[in-house]
């Protein structure tokens, strides 16, 4: 039987955003529809099957990012991975294992605050962040060059871990490409006490992309993203239990991971709430 892990979603920015934004041709309706930024932790359960037992075997999930891309794009930084990190008693230098879901500036940027860490990536993510497409705005305009630069080191330094598909990092805990936001797009499933949830990252923004089949208009290719909403269902032991990547409903759906964190963590390995 696969251990059991607690799971936890950190906000660390936000934009003001409209619905047209958020769905490839638009929406008819002129509505607020606000971005929040997620990293994710997986934290190992203690006997009692309740309580986390710490730092030993946390993986963290995606990095934010920092000033300088908060400052480019005119976003909201509210804090950064490592004190994003700390508001759920996990302390970034003792990580050592980081899964990039895909290396756009809002999941790759803070990855130097992991200074310890081996990232998990797909052939496929590195491949495409620094090939021919990258000369196109359309696919380049979510990479922030430094960063992608950073990593080509971080691959000489052989502190990445590369995967090609689907891969098993810890009993309870893999990966699976998806591709369709970019083309090497992984998500990540985990046991809970629920059963397998999935973290979904950008293979769907918010609820409403997978659930309405209404793709978020940054995509490499449309296929692979309407696919991985089904992909993402089929791994999780409810379609209730897919957690999407910037969805601000999701603090209406999960408590906060401890008392004082309303609005900022939430615990997601507990059965969600209705959505209104």
């Amino acid at each position: 039987m696969d251990p059991t892990y607690a799971v936890y979603a950190v906000k660390y920015a936000e934009r003001p955003a409209r619905r047209a934004e958020h769905f490839i041709g638009g929406d008819p309706h002129d509505e607020a529809m606000d971005m929040d930024y997620f990293i994710w932790a997986i934290v190992p359960l203690g006997a009692d099957d309740n309580v986390p037992q710490g730092a030993e075997g946390v993986w963290v999930i995606d990095t934010g990012f920092d000033r300088l891309d908060a400052e480019r794009r005119d976003r909201n930084l509210v804090r950064n991975a490592s004190e994003a990190l700390a508001t759920i008693n996990i302390d970034v230098a003792s990580v050592s294992n980081v899964i990039m879901t895909h290396l756009h500036y809002d999941h790759v940027g803070g990855h130097h605050h992991f200074p310890n860490a081996t990232f998990h990536l797909q052939d496929d993510e590195m491949a495409y962040a620094s090939g021919r497409h990258m000369g196109r705005d359309v696919f380049s305009h979510a990479y922030t060059p430094e960063h992608v630069a950073d990593f080509v080191h971080l691959v000489h330094d052989q502190r990445v871990q590369f995967h090609d598909g689907d891969a098993v990092l810890a009993p309870g805990l893999s990966v699976h490409k998806v591709g369709g936001h970019t083309k090497g797009l992984q998500v990540v499933r985990v046991a809970t006490s629920l059963g397998w949830l999935v973290l979904a990252s950008d293979a769907s923004h918010y609820y409403e992309n997978m659930e309405a089949d209404r793709p978020f208009p940054i995509v490499y290719h449309l296929g692979d993203m309407l696919d991985a909403y089904r992909r993402c269902r089929q791994l999780a032991s409810s379609p209730n239990y897919v957690i999407p990547g910037h969805d601000p409903q999701v603090f209406d759906c999960y408590p906060p991971a401890a008392e004082g964190l309303d609005g900022i963590a939430v615990r997601l390995d507990v059965e969600p709430t209705r959505r209104g």
